[in-house]
């Protein structure tokens, strides 16, 4: 699944041939995403020019002269810059056709992601105005996790992968970030020491900011917006490494499965 790091991949990506164009048109080709893509998006869209491009924990903002585009790549997707006339593949739903004779081209073959517009603040929009702290801003520290996770009896990964507490930190980068400090996935967050908590919280950036430098994370079908795959996998020190030596101590990673994710932890590294 695309998480912060191919986002935010993503969004970097596409900025540079959307923001200034105008939307000549939007074709949908595929309405049955997620949430059914409203039947009045593309007149709505249609000659609207793109004054800015960001990111919201997973959703990527394309902000438009008359309001701002939330678009969820979901399981499988990935957005690409192409010539207008690139001939379609099999899961290609969307096309936004821009001015420079470049379509903006969302692929998803399991329609898991999703397409809304708002022509008020994306911020108060209903799936953005319950979301946490962004992690690779300055307000998430050792703090504010050891706010959040006071009395709390949930495992510390189940609890950073809850989109309310932080955001962008899925299963891929919940598992690296406890091994980066040394904390084991299963501990209960109101246990952890504000010493863990500084450490997880420079693990979760740390490991954050390299998989963006590194263009996300490939597993199955991510690919950023030149069609190119994100290479942090090879970075990697335990996320589906179930069996194998671990990189720093040699010992096996050990594979568990927590809220039907599996997890993945050095036994030895983690406390």
């Amino acid at each position: 699944m695309p998480e912060l790091p191919e986002v935010e991949t993503t969004c970097r990506g596409v900025a540079p041939h959307v923001i200034g164009r105008t939307i000549r048109s939007l074709a949908v080709h595929e309405p049955r995403l997620r949430w059914p893509v409203p039947s009045d998006l593309p007149a709505r869209v249609a000659g609207q020019r793109v004054v800015g491009a960001g990111r919201r924990a997973k959703y990527l903002l394309l902000e438009l002269e008359a309001g701002t585009l939330l678009l969820h790549l979901g399981m499988s997707g990935s957005l690409r810059v192409l010539p207008a006339d690139t001939p379609r593949l099999k899961h290609d739903h969307l096309d936004f056709l821009l001015d420079s004779g470049q379509t903006l081209r969302f692929n998803d073959p399991r329609r898991f992601g999703s397409l809304h517009f708002t022509a008020g603040d994306p911020r108060r929009h209903p799936l953005l105005a319950r979301l946490a702290p962004e992690p690779l801003e300055a307000d998430f520290d050792a703090d504010y996790l050891w706010r959040i996770t006071r009395g709390r009896r949930v495992a510390i990964k189940q609890l950073i992968m809850n989109s309310r507490l932080v955001v962008g930190v899925g299963n891929i980068y919940a598992s690296e970030a406890l091994f980066r400090a040394r904390i084991r996935p299963g501990r209960q967050a109101k246990n952890l020491t504000r010493g863990d908590l500084a450490r997880l919280a420079r693990g979760i950036r740390s490991v954050l900011a390299l998989a963006v430098r590194a263009g996300g994370t490939t597993l199955r079908d991510y690919v950023g917006a030149d069609g190119n795959p994100g290479y942090f996998r090879q970075r990697l020190y335990v996320y589906e490494r179930g069996g194998l030596p671990c990189r720093v101590c040699r010992n096996p990673v050990r594979q568990i499965a927590q809220g039907q994710r599996s997890t993945y932890f050095c036994a030895h590294c983690q406390r």
